[in-house]
């Protein structure tokens, strides 16, 4: 890395705060990323000096924002490496772009009897939407199972494939498991048959390379807030091909080229799935937080993590009564796992006293819960600016809970 952890840990003010008199252990980096000065900066200064509605006003400041919010699509699109900035389409969230396709693909290509193939670990957002389709479109949600240690089963996911599927969505990495899915051989598998994957990538943006043409997937979506840009921004990547032949999904200003009662054309893309007035401020913001994560390297911040996590990892399979789930040896870093017999909940309160900020429950991803037969866990999920050191307190931390309810 070009900067020290030092260096980077001051980058995020919220790191320097202390919780109940302790040091700030903020290990809940799968629900939300905290944000660099940068980027808080980025988007208080344009409400300060540059603020306007974008595509709307032809006055300077208008032009101006207009121009950063486009600047910010060329990022997005350099970031994931899409082949045209017209494939970037910003959306409120991983969940927005998600229901963006299920409603649109859906209307288009999805009748009875058809079949959307979904993994056994996706997060709420990656099955409702395409239950709620199957219920309009009376067609049929199928499952792919994972086993024990977190691995698809790549064998019954060629089985499940059939001349009524449609689409697959499936998650990049697990947001309870941490595994990384293969998303090229998923694709691959799915191409032949000419089914579209979409890919859910929300737990795998932030901690690495993301390369959409290399994955050669369909659709991409991501949210903003994971990836250290604010909260209220996503993107949904769409091949150009599937999003000009889909109907938009909302429909209002900045998404028509002509509008009479007896008729309406759809602006060009990315515009057509851009109804109303977007988030331009958290797109802007989500552009400086890429810039950021680019200066410091992602390949650097994929190897420090991938550390972090060998070291969490050690610590806490090393505590007798600890059980982890997701044993996948290709992981983000996340550690799902329980305490002994103490509640996730009493865990994540007594934790959150020390100081150290973890997520319990069943972290919108209920069906991996029922595979196991628990409840829920605790989540620990790392980021760069952590440090080894809270990995040990993280461990030291689930040792004093266990020995409180021994």
């Amino acid at each position: 890395m070009n900067k020290s952890i030092e260096e980077i840990r001051a980058d995020f003010p919220i790191l320097s705060q202390k919780v109940y008199g302790k040091p700030l252990i903020y290990l809940d980096n799968g629900a939300t990323t905290q944000k660099p000065e940068v980027v808080i900066s980025r988007v208080a200064n344009l409400f300060r000096h540059t603020n306007a509605n974008v595509h709307r006003g032809v006055h300077l400041l208008s032009d101006n924002v207009s121009e950063q919010y486009e600047a910010a699509r060329e990022t997005v699109r350099q970031y994931i490496n899409a082949s045209k900035k017209e494939e970037v389409v910003f959306t409120a969230g991983t969940t927005s772009s998600i229901n963006t396709v299920a409603f649109s693909f859906g209307e288009k290509y999805v009748g009875e009897g058809d079949e959307i193939l979904v993994s056994a670990m996706e997060h709420h957002a990656n099955i409702v939407p395409w239950q709620m389709l199957c219920e309009r479109k009376k067609a049929i949600l199928k499952v792919i199972p994972f086993n024990d240690q977190g691995l698809l089963d790549m064998e019954e996911y060629k089985r499940l494939i059939s001349s009524r599927t449609k689409l697959v969505a499936v998650a990049h990495a697990s947001n309870v498991l941490g595994t990384i899915n293969p998303i090229k051989e998923i694709t691959a598998i799915a191409h032949k048959e000419g089914i579209p994957v979409l890919v859910d990538g929300a737990q795998s943006i932030q901690h690495g390379i993301v390369d959409v043409q290399d994955l050669d997937c369909d659709f991409f979506v991501f949210s903003g807030h994971k990836i250290y840009g604010p909260t209220g921004v996503g993107v949904l990547y769409g091949r150009e091909k599937w999003l000009e032949a889909m109907p938009p999904y909302q429909g209002g200003g900045d998404m028509v080229a002509n509008v009479t009662f007896a008729r309406t054309t759809y602006n060009d893309l990315p515009f057509k799935f851009e109804a109303g007035t977007t988030n331009y401020p958290a797109a802007i913001g989500l552009a400086t937080a890429l810039d950021y994560v680019t200066s410091i390297g992602r390949e650097e911040i994929a190897g420090r993590e991938k550390h972090l996590l060998e070291i969490a990892t050690r610590e806490l399979s090393a505590i007798s009564g600890v059980r982890i789930y997701g044993t996948a040896q290709d992981k983000v870093s996340v550690i799902s796992f329980l305490p002994g017999e103490v509640h996730q909940y009493d865990a994540g309160m007594i934790l959150d006293k020390m100081g150290i900020a973890v997520r319990t429950g069943t972290h919108c991803a209920q069906p991996v819960m029922d595979r196991y037969g628990i409840p829920g866990t605790v989540r620990a999920s790392i980021a760069f600016y952590n440090t080894e050191e809270e990995m040990y307190a993280l461990a030291s931390g689930v040792r004093q809970v266990m020995e409180m309810f021994a």
